[in-house]
């Protein structure tokens, strides 16, 4: 098993967006950093008010999966649908 890491940029397209980036954020982050498998999440602001540096590390393909299906159903994924992402993900056989 190999650790997955992602990093990169959530990119929004208004400053809206990013207020409902900046709402969520905090529950999103604590609902993440509990799953079993996560190993690190940070998401920050960057000097850009509509850009959002991504850091996340699992400990496994199948932490990763699992978060990333959470997230496709919630509240986070829903309200960051429409922004752009620029990332890279390491140690990930999908």
């Amino acid at each position: 098993m190999s650790v997955v890491r992602l990093t990169g940029q959530l990119v929004c397209k208004s400053e809206v967006e990013s207020t409902l980036v900046a709402k969520n954020l905090p529950e999103h982050v604590s609902l993440t950093r509990r799953e079993p498998g996560c190993l690190a999440f940070d998401v920050t602001r960057s000097s850009d008010p509509l850009v959002w540096n991504v850091d996340e590390q699992f400990a496994d393909d199948r932490a990763f999966r699992t978060h990333q299906e959470r997230v496709a159903s919630s509240e986070w994924g829903r309200v960051t649908a429409d922004a752009e992402r620029r990332y890279s993900i390491d140690g990930w056989s999908p």
